[in-house]
């Protein structure tokens, strides 16, 4: 039987989208534009939240 695993729940603070590429403004010598990439600093680049842990007890 097959094993399903459950969706994660998208991060609210990216909808999904946890990477961009900013451009400078500045070109490179050969003529491209300079960019940068910044990551969600919700989930870290991962698009995802990491949900809930449950809490077990040990020696019970």
């Amino acid at each position: 039987m097959p094993q399903h695993t459950r969706p994660r729940p998208i991060c609210g603070h990216c909808d999904g989208f946890p990477t961009v590429t900013i451009t400078t403004g500045t070109r490179t010598p050969d003529g491209q534009r300079k960019t940068i990439t910044a990551d969600c600093p919700a989930c870290h680049g991962t698009g995802h939240t990491t949900p809930a842990r449950a809490h077990t007890r040990i020696g019970a």
